[in-house]
């Protein structure tokens, strides 16, 4: 695929005259784009954008060390997760789980367990499956033991992470984004980028109107990242920067810190952007309508019903099995149900095999799985015949080392409060 270089080259590489493709409505909104010396505007963008991030880059920990290992897990953990809510559990799983080698030999449960509370469960399980892969290919080139005895950060590199970006986007769990993102992050190379932060950056920038969703449009927004982060490589060295400066590292990460931080979703700080100036929706008044994603499609509620059964101290709990959402998690016995009323002994006796003593309301727990919109209600009950089926019988003290889904560990917590309550 052509690069988006010079106006001519990206008509000619298609086949277009200038006139012909401002005839074509699907992609009329790049022509300011293409009318405006895009080299010339590209290269402000870059140095505005290095300048701009030199000042105003945030202080977050996987910035303070160019291990690539450090690195890839900061990025799996940041799909879908906000940045405040990732910094401790990197800070724990850095501590816990310093190399490759320790993270592709962790146990299901201590995996889990560090990943609790993060969601998307997935992640993790094909974070050690690329860690399991890195320490295998490693031992059989024979090459395991490097070590980086000059690392700038505590992380000791004891397998050495693929540099090649097909390499890396081979590795299981790593999409183009992500694969991008390590190698210009790490090891300093013109990989593009792009997720959501810098789709709306590109898109408000260069006043695309097309659903970025749009195969075509997606193609256009890749190679603009590329274009890019490719022109930061010529960037001469900042005052005070080596001879050797990270800008393709630096330029990728501005783009994601300017959606984070100035080019937000809602109410944009258009007045303090680096790039403003540069910014076709913000001449034309069209920030607000940018980026063109459609609409949402609309959730689906589902509701459930749990019991907390206790007995002698002991809460009756379970494992997701494999293949499913949430798959390893514990929780506590639950049943999807639908109707407005709940024959909540018929539902028991279904599940557990027993009339129960009593059921009682524990609390509702409400949150979201994908496009789900769950209502958890949860009952304690108690049953002299209670069948436990897959079930297993845990004390509150014995449950704080299981890994439980954000609802579960809610009702964890309260079935534990409840024995407390009790004494």
């Amino acid at each position: 695929m052509a690069r988006l270089g010079t106006a001519d080259n990206f008509l000619s590489a298609r086949g277009f005259s200038a006139f012909s493709f401002s005839r074509i409505s699907c992609i009329s909104r790049f022509g300011n784009f293409l009318n405006s010396k895009p080299k010339t505007k590209n290269s402000k963008l870059v140095s505005a954008l290095l300048d701009w991030f030199a000042v105003n880059a945030r202080d977050l920990p996987w910035r303070r060390t160019r291990d690539p290992y450090a690195i890839w897990v900061s990025e799996i953990m940041l799909q879908q997760t906000q940045v405040k809510t990732v910094i401790p559990f990197w800070n724990r799983w850095l501590r816990e789980l310093p190399t490759i080698e320790a993270a592709a030999k962790a146990d299901s449960a201590k995996l889990h367990k560090l990943w609790e509370g993060l969601g998307y469960y997935t992640r993790v399980r094909n974070l050690q499956k690329a860690a399991q892969q890195i320490v295998n290919s490693s031992r059989s080139r024979g090459d395991e033991a490097q070590i980086n005895k000059k690392s700038e950060t505590p992380h000791v590199v004891s397998y050495k992470f693929p540099e090649k970006f097909e390499e890396v986007l081979a590795l299981p769990g790593i999409g183009r984004y992500t694969a991008g993102a390590i190698c210009s992050i790490a090891f300093n190379q013109p990989t593009p980028i792009l997720d959501g932060n810098v789709i709306r950056v590109l898109t408000r920038l260069f006043g695309i109107a097309e659903n970025p969703k749009d195969k075509t449009t997606n193609a256009k927004l890749w190679q603009l990242a590329e274009t890019l982060v490719g022109r930061a490589v010529l960037c001469p060295p900042r005052r005070g920067e080596d001879t050797a400066p990270y800008h393709c590292s630096h330029l990728n990460q501005s783009l994601m810190e300017l959606g984070a931080l100035v080019c937000t979703p809602r109410n944009p700080q258009c007045m303090i952007c680096p790039v403003q100036k540069l910014c076709m929706a913000c001449a034309e008044n069209r920030v607000e309508e940018l980026p063109n994603l459609g609409k949402r499609e609309k959730a689906t509620a589902r509701r459930f019903a749990a019991f907390v059964i206790e007995r002698n101290g002991k809460f009756l709990v379970r494992q997701r099995p494999a293949g499913v959402v949430n798959a390893h998690l514990w929780e506590f016995p639950n049943i999807e149900v639908t109707g407005a009323r709940l024959d909540l002994p018929e539902i028991f006796k279904s599940e557990f095999g027993g009339v129960p003593e009593k059921i009682s309301p524990l609390g509702t727990v409400k949150h979201s799985i994908t496009r789900y919109r769950i209502t958890l209600e949860a009952f304690t009950a108690s049953s002299k015949r209670v069948s436990p089926g897959n079930g297993v019988w845990k004390t509150p003290a014995q449950m704080q080392s299981l890994a439980f889904n954000a609802a579960h560990k809610k009702l964890a917590s309260a079935a534990a409060k409840s024995i407390l309550s009790d004494r």
